[in-house]
């Protein structure tokens, strides 16, 4: 039975679990509900059908409406007609005032099944039922010619089926049951036979689990006009054009058109439907309840509702309302259309909240309705505990506002979530953190409405990575752009003992317009301002490209693993048009920058071994032991030389030359830098400082480790770290042969008997992208449009002009107001590297551009990391009209 007090799982203040005001109680289990102006359907595992009073909630009638189980109950727009449908397999449609049976329909088609759901087009005049032979069929109730005699024989009760009424030469049929309640069903007033050719077979490949019909709920169809959406078995859903007559070369008539199909990835059941708008929920199973978009067809959440199959779905006073057959009911808020809408300002990303849980049965909730009578909102449930339960809620109306939580800008809150996890890659000891990171993302895509893999090679020592598709509306599907987004959910430590944080480094806490927390500006601030630009598009029904998010985990220690993954599932992510990542910051705290060049780098460990263990210096030194520390300092000597230039051979010889194009940039650069206090430097010391550092290589010496404790010992190992930092012309494989050739030819010349290796650690290639092309075009009009009061009203061409500075170089600023403005986002170039960028523009032929999201001041990597909520936001705008404008 419904338990005599609701068990309250979850409540969101100030919303409570409903009262259960009544319980009606039947002889076996409730199957199907509906509900009128004055009278509650119900229906019946016995085949009945119970008609109860609203408000005093008393039996009005029982009748015995079918052989078999009720599984549909649909009641007309009108309330005139109320439709049934059973696994006898007959539809019956009835006076809901006197239960008078009105019409008999039933299908011809001998393997029919149980008939689970039923509709009415009161447009067309038309039931529509579906069954569990997967097709869906049709008759209209003013069709003379598809009236029957009471006694014909192509009734199912009388026809000849070919399987359980079949024989062999001699032998007998197996008489079909009887019981005396059949004699009780009303004798309909007239029968309907379906033809033969209204009917639409494989309609779903599965059993048609549910439907209904809706007006002007797609922009494919006009808005007055009645279309169907049905529910299956192979876990898609379909919506339908009514209303066709012609009959088509498959000799069936064109009664229902397919115009659109949605889940066709999944195969998990769709076991309920509710309509709201364009918005359509679909209640599967496994307790979870998908949004879809009807104007644009694409999937906006994912919803873990329950822990049982979703079986019921309403939609009341501006809720969504589901039940499960684990005996639980929830309301979610939504993003409601029409008079229940709160403010005009709601937003698909804050929504979707369970506000309220509880178990409504000791049974599986199998049905549900809403309604209001006499002022009170009544939410009501039928279980197969045999009882139908009436929950009197709350006046929606008047419950207070809801908490500030409950609308809060949900990026906000999942970046919060999301920096809470220690996602290290580089310490084994996190590396559960780092999986559990992976699966926060998981489940957020999933929820926002992606399709979510989590790829890996077979090396289980790599962290996952997760890939997310969210499908544009653009049609058709081959001519449609895909725009991927690169990011990393791995961070780099956080040293807390030293007490330099001023708060937990993974928590995130809000200070004075900033967030901090490890990992909030590198890079999970800009992935979770790339994901809600998507569900913000979405949402607008205006996103009609592909966004493909790759994310992975080891981006702090090399990305190893990374290009293997990436190789092994490229089918999986596909084709990609553009290549966007967001991984770096401004020049300075003011000036939005746009990023187009990265050096490259290799790692290496340098070691020299000897065959001694380690040795006393005072007892065994002599010139005659070649100690493994002076090879290795020899040899670290040699690959630098008078004014740090690098001695290997050729390493200069691809360095792309300087272009008065890229000299521009950096003039533009200096007419901003140069107005801050650069203690004294002088704008041409500036200008050589910053070209050193982005368009120059070098190499540096990192540390030396030599074996044995401190004292007066030989160590028989020594090695080095290195590193050399690479630009755009030098190729990284060329410059580790070349290294490695250098320093085994120089350990020859020392004949010594010590043994030399170097192991390549990891290598990332520089990059340089085109600041002419079309991703970073729409990039500069972004950041102009998102930061307009940092940038004058000036027309950008992409060219630097402007009036000449006292330096003597041209500029891109202009003077207003004892201040200066610039026309457009300063072009940069960063002297770190990130080792996937190149490889995803070689793997797939795709043009990347890099948005750095925080300011200088933002302390990646350091104590106190921290992203300014303005650029966060910011970062949202660029991002939404980039994907738009792609």
């Amino acid at each position: 039975m419904a338990t005599s007090a609701p068990s309250p799982i979850l409540e969101v203040p100030p919303h409570t679990t409903p009262q259960l005001h009544h319980n009606l109680k039947h002889d076996s289990s409730v199957l199907a509900l509906a509900v009128g102006n004055d009278s509650i359907y119900t229906g019946t595992q016995n085949g009945e059908i119970v008609r109860w009073r609203l408000g005093t909630f008393e039996k009005i009638c029982h009748i015995q409406a079918h052989k078999r189980s009720v599984m549909c109950l649909f009641l007309s727009d009108d309330g005139s007609l109320l439709f049934s449908s059973a696994s006898d397999p007959i539809v019956n449609v009835w006076c809901p005032k006197t239960m008078n049976r009105l019409y008999e329909i039933y299908s011809t088609n001998d393997s029919f099944g149980d008939i689970f759901s039923v509709s009415y087009s009161s447009q067309h005049e038309t039931v529509y039922y579906g069954a569990q032979n997967t097709s869906i069929q049709w008759v209209s109730l003013k069709e003379p010619n598809r009236r029957v005699g009471h006694d014909s024989q192509s009734h199912p009760d009388r026809r000849n089926h070919r399987f359980f009424d079949s024989r062999a030469v001699g032998g007998a049929s197996t008489p079909r049951p009887t019981d005396e309640r059949y004699e009780l069903i009303p004798r309909p007033r007239a029968v309907l036979e379906t033809d033969k050719r209204a009917n639409k077979m494989f309609a779903h490949y599965g059993y048609v689990y549910c439907m209904l019909i809706t007006k002007g709920s797609t922009a494919y169809t006009e808005q007055d006009e009645d279309v169907m959406i049905s529910g299956g078995g192979d876990g898609t859903i379909k919506v339908w054009q009514l209303g066709g007559r012609e009959i088509g070369p498959d000799g069936y008539e064109n009664g229902i058109e397919e115009i659109m199909v949605l889940g066709e990835q999944d195969a998990m059941s769709v076991m309920s439907l509710a309509v709201d708008g364009s918005f359509l929920y679909s209640g599967k199973l496994d307790g979870i309840i998908e949004l879809w978009d009807l104007d644009t067809k694409q999937k906006l959440r994912v919803i873990k509702a329950h822990k049982g199959d979703v079986m019921a779905l309403q939609m009341g006073w501006g809720y969504l309302w589901s039940a499960s057959r684990a005996g639980t009911a929830c309301k979610h808020n939504t993003v409601h259309y029409g008079e229940y809408q709160r403010d005009s300002s709601q937003n698909v990303n804050q929504k979707y909240q369970c506000l309220t849980q509880w178990k409504a049965h000791d049974g599986k909730v199998l049905s549900s309705a809403v309604t209001t009578h006499d002022g009170n909102q009544i939410y009501i449930t039928g279980a197969n505990d045999n009882n139908v339960a009436i929950w009197m809620l709350k006046n929606e109306a008047s419950v207070e506002e809801p908490s500030h939580e409950e609308y809060e800008d949900m990026m906000i809150t999942s970046l919060r979530e999301f920096v809470s996890f220690r996602t290290v890659s580089s310490r084994p000891e996190y590396a559960e953190d780092c999986r559990r990171g992976a699966s926060f993302l998981r489940t957020l895509f999933k929820k926002l409405g992606a399709d979510v893999e989590m790829l890996s090679d077979e090396d289980t020592l790599h962290h996952p990575v997760v890939l997310a598709k969210f499908s544009g509306k653009s049609e058709p599907v081959e001519e449609r752009k895909r725009i991927l987004f690169y990011g990393h959910y791995d961070v780099v430590p956080a040293e807390i003992k030293n007490g330099k944080w001023n708060h937990d480094p993974f928590h995130l806490t809000g200070t004075n317009g900033y967030l901090y927390g490890r990992g909030v500006s590198d890079n999970k601030g800009p992935i979770m301002a790339a994901l809600y630009a998507v569900t913000d598009l979405i949402q607008a029904k205006s996103l009609d490209s592909d966004v493909v998010f790759l994310i992975e985990g080891q981006e702090e220690s090399g990305s190893r693993g990374f290009k293997e993954t990436v190789r092994k599932h490229k089918d999986r992510i596909g084709n990609i048009d553009y290549i966007l990542l967001a991984n770096s910051y401004w020049l300075n705290d003011d000036t939005p920058c746009l990023t187009y060049g990265l050096r490259g780098v290799m790692h290496a460990t340098v070691c020299v071994e000897s065959k001694s263990p380690d040795l006393h210096s005072g007892v065994d030194g002599s010139y005659m032991v070649n100690e493994p520390l002076s090879d290795l300092m020899t040899l670290l000597s040699k690959l630098k030389g008078p004014r740090n230039r690098i001695m290997l051979p050729g390493f200069y010889d691809g360095i792309l030359p300087l272009t008065a194009e890229e000299e521009a940039r950096y003039d533009d650069i200096l007419s901003v830098l140069m107005e801050q206090d650069q203690n004294g430097v002088s704008a041409k010391m500036l200008k050589a400082n910053l070209m050193a550092r982005w368009r120059e290589p070098n190499l540096t010496h990192h540390k030396v480790k030599v074996s044995g404790p401190d004292g007066s010992l030989i160590s028989s190992h020594a090695n080095a770290k290195i590193s050399v930092r690479l630009v755009p012309g030098q190729e990284v494989e060329e410059v580790t042969s070349s290294l490695t050739s250098f320093l085994e030819k120089e350990f020859g010349n020392l004949e010594s008997d010590n043994k030399l290796s170097i192991q390549i650690d990891n290598q990332a290639e520089p990059w340089l992208g085109d600041p002419s092309n079309s991703i970073f075009r729409t990039l500069e009009e972004a950041l102009v449009h998102a930061w307009a009061p940092l940038f004058s009203d000036g027309h950008s061409n992409g060219s630097t002009n402007g009036a000449g500075r006292a330096n003597g170089f041209q500029t891109n600023d202009i003077y207003t107001n004892g201040g200066y403005k610039v026309r457009k986002p300063l072009y940069i170039r960063e002297g770190g590297s990130i080792p996937a960028i190149r490889f995803l523009e070689k793997e797939f032929n795709a043009p990347a551009a890099h948005l750095p999201c925080g300011q200088s001041s933002d302390s990646a990597h350091l104590d106190n990391e921290r992203l300014r909520v303005v650029n966060l936001l910011k970062s949202r705008e660029i991002f939404s009209y980039v994907f738009k404008k792609l």
